[in-house]
């Protein structure tokens, strides 16, 4: 099966004529919210996903990929229908449940249709995010709408459902954390996997400008430090990944607005990690710049 998808032509242009470094290009990217690292990554996951390709995004807590992956659905003019994986996921999470109803006054049985089912008859795109998370005696319910089949086997209703031209899957991976599980080589063999590491530099400055209430330019730029030397000590073993998350860095940007700095990374930031040690840490780091 052929799966077509049609990028606004300005984007499919732009690519086509490897200006991806363009303004024009990196105001379209802006719109949806996410920044990348670099202008590779993106082409990449777009190549991928207008080629019929499942899109797994890797990378830690924090990082940005639930938004990547906003910016991808937003770019192709697609709504995204959403599953949160958990150990509690079952069928009827994805696929939908039976419930009775009314047709006047004679009560039916009927299917509710789950996020699988949705994106596949609406021809949009399905986020499965932690998708690691799963029991993994769960997720091969979906091995045949993950492959060139598209299809399914409803087990509620013993239809077999076909996925409309546009349907893509975009996936999200922590790994390492409680509670995740490895992917078993037949699903991570559907996909095709980016890895999604932090931003930092220029294009965390930007995003803090255009996705917080921090205008202050001189406290974006102490942030910005801040975030790379938390990046830096999680690299270096001396911080657990939650502490470089930059959905907290912007949470902590947007509360500085109105509190001061040092407390609004105490909230953020400092409050959420478990060791005493690590919250030190990340203290003494904000004394230094706040």
């Amino acid at each position: 099966m052929t799966i077509n998808y049609s990028l606004p032509n300005e984007i499919t242009t732009l690519i086509k004529e490897k200006r991806s470094h363009s303004d024009k290009f990196q105001d379209l990217i802006r719109q949806g919210g996410y920044m990348p690292p670099n202008n590779d990554l993106l082409i990449d996951a777009i190549t991928a996903l207008s080629m019929g390709k499942n899109v797994l995004l890797k990378g830690p807590t924090g990082a940005g990929k639930t938004k990547f992956a906003e910016t991808l659905s937003n770019l192709f003019n697609q709504p995204m229908f959403s599953v949160n994986c958990s150990v509690d996921l079952d069928a009827e999470s994805l696929l939908g449940f039976k419930t009775l109803s009314y047709q006047g006054e004679k009560q039916v049985i009927e299917f509710v249709p789950g996020p699988v089912i949705n994106a596949m008859t609406n021809g949009t795109f399905l986020y499965i995010d932690e998708v690691n998370m799963a029991k993994p005696e769960t997720l091969p319910l979906i091995n045949g709408v993950l492959d060139y089949r598209r299809t399914i086997t409803n087990p509620f209703t013993n239809d077999v459902i076909t996925a409309k031209d546009g349907f893509g899957v975009i996936a999200a991976i922590n790994e390492g954390y409680i509670g995740t599980v490895p992917l078993n080589e037949a699903l991570k063999n559907r996909f095709i996997v980016l890895e999604i590491p932090y931003i930092e530099g220029e294009q965390l400055e930007q995003l803090i400008k255009t996705n917080t209430q921090l205008t202050d330019e001189k406290l974006i730029e102490r942030f910005v430090k801040l975030s790379s030397d938390l990046i830096q000590a999680v690299v270096q073993g001396k911080l657990s990944e939650d502490a470089a998350s930059i959905r907290a860095l912007l949470d902590a940007c947007d509360l500085s607005v109105l509190i001061p700095p040092k407390r609004a990374v105490l909230r953020s930031i400092v409050d959420k990690l478990d060791e005493e040690r690590e919250k030190e840490f990340v203290k003494n780091l904000a004394e230094t710049y706040f």
